[in-house]
């Protein structure tokens, strides 16, 4: 024997989401991040280069007679609270005169060469020494400056300030996932309480789905849901009903099937019994036939409730000829009866379906005719196309209730078992089964009707 499979584990529609709106978040802060970091490096960038022209600006306006022999630089005293990051001390400046000679130098930058162009520039001052600079002559052409930082620093201080600025995001990013998730399991609640409220259900009671507290959006869901319980309760009532009146039907042939048999055991085997015995036996036939007919429509019924294919992929059947062959085949059980029975239909009838559910619901139609009136009925088979809605239809008539004062002839099945087959037949392909109104000369009409094929 074949191990079961496991249970399929069903995804979570909150999770899914979660996941959804994280990726998307994500995405979005990620691209704030590279966008804030480029940011942070470009505005650290120009507040550096700012702070070279600055101090330039500052150079130019030194006031010194003949040449200052460098000397080392002054060590900045951090004050409390001062960033690592505090580079002015590494500021290198260098002034010449208008004739080139060096007036001042301070910091430890190698000594650029006097040519330099006026403006930023990236100085390579030794084998691994890169200097940022600014170079700026005086209003009067009479000294020139060049401050000059070194490139690695510069790169450094970019970056610390870049990162104070995204810094906070990554503590943010955590902070953010939690309470989303937890403002969404809240908000998914609603439909958290559907769910469970859904599958309390018990389907054998008379149960519907409480919208009392249900969001807009869920409203659609849950009177859809309403509407199918009510659908499947008026299913099971008719089921009940149906097997309830089946069990009757079957119950009283059978019934009188044990009697007759019970009396023929019991009854003395002479020649005056010959009548009797028959009767019996006949009684017993007929009671057999009787319940074999209530079982051939349960048969029915039971193809009649199974699902067909789209209507568009069955194959086209001719209406009319089904009508005309179902008629000869009740030919013989009408003229026993002395019965009239007819067929007006075109010789076409096209339509969409399955020739031998179609034939079988007309056999019902035209048996319930024959079976469930007096003898000597009228019965006319009649078929038609409705071009304006484009319905074929075949409907059964007959004058079967001419006369008020004659007794009525009881159903073979109290809930009309072929009827609902019918109806079941014609709602398997999409058409509809209903009493119509008697055309003249008639008295009873039952109207079978399907979409037309093309």
């Amino acid at each position: 024997m074949t191990p079961a499979a496991p249970p399929r584990r069903r995804s979570s529609l909150q999770l899914n989401l979660l996941a959804w709106v994280l990726a998307a978040l994500a995405l979005v802060w990620g691209s704030f991040v590279v966008w804030g970091y480029q940011t942070g490096v470009q505005e650290a960038d120009e507040l550096t280069d700012g702070h070279l022209a600055s101090v330039a600006a500052l150079a130019l306006n030194w006031h010194v007679q003949g040449d200052v022999r460098p000397s080392p630089p002054t060590a900045v005293k951090p004050p409390p609270g001062l960033h690592a990051h505090d580079y002015q001390e590494s500021l290198s400046v260098v002034l010449w005169n208008a004739g080139g000679q060096l007036i001042a130098r301070n910091g430890s930058a190698p000594l650029p060469d006097f040519g330099i162009e006026q403006g930023f520039a990236t100085l390579k001052l030794g084998p691994q020494s890169i200097w940022r600079s600014y170079t700026q002559w005086s209003a009067d052409r009479a000294a020139k400056v060049t401050v000059m930082i070194a490139l690695p620093e510069r790169d450094s201080l970019a970056d610390d300030i870049a990162m104070q600025m995204i810094e906070p995001g990554f503590w943010l990013l955590p902070v953010i996932v939690i309470v989303l998730g937890i403002a969404m399991r809240r908000g998914m609640q609603p439909l958290h309480l559907l769910s469970q409220e859904v599958e309390a259900l018990d389907l054998s009671r008379d149960q519907r789905v409480s919208d009392a507290h249900v969001p807009r959006e869920l409203a659609p869901m849950v009177t859809s849901i309403n509407t199918l319980l009510d659908r499947q309760q008026a299913a099971l009532e008719r089921e009940r009903n149906l097997a309830n009146e089946v069990a009757h039907e079957l119950r009283t042939p059978l019934a009188s099937i044990v009697l007759q048999a019970r009396a023929l055991e019991s009854a003395p085997h002479s020649a005056g019994d010959a009548a009797a015995t028959r009767l019996a036996l006949q009684r017993i036939g007929q009671d057999a036939l009787h319940a074999g007919h209530v079982l051939d429509q349960l048969l029915a019924l039971a193809r009649a409730g199974r699902s067909l294919p789209d209507a568009a992929s069955l194959p086209p059947v001719n209406w009319a000829d089904v009508a005309r062959a179902v008629a000869a085949s009740q030919a013989q059980s009408a003229w026993d009866r002395q019965d009239t029975l007819a067929v007006e239909a075109p010789p076409t009838l096209c339509v969409r379906g399955n020739a031998l559910l179609l034939e079988s619901a007309l056999r019902n139609l035209v048996e319930n005719a024959v079976r469930h009136t007096p003898e000597g009925t009228q019965i006319e088979v009649q078929a038609g196309l409705d071009a304006e809605l484009g319905l074929a239809w075949v409907q059964v008539c007959d004058d079967g209730r001419r006369d008020a004062a004659e007794p009525a002839v009881p159903p073979a099945d109290s809930l009309r078992l072929g009827h609902e087959i019918v109806a079941r037949i014609l709602q398997a392909h999409e058409g509809r089964f209903a009493a119509a109104q008697a055309p003249q000369g008639f008295t009873t009409c039952y109207r079978m009707e399907i979409p037309a094929a093309g």
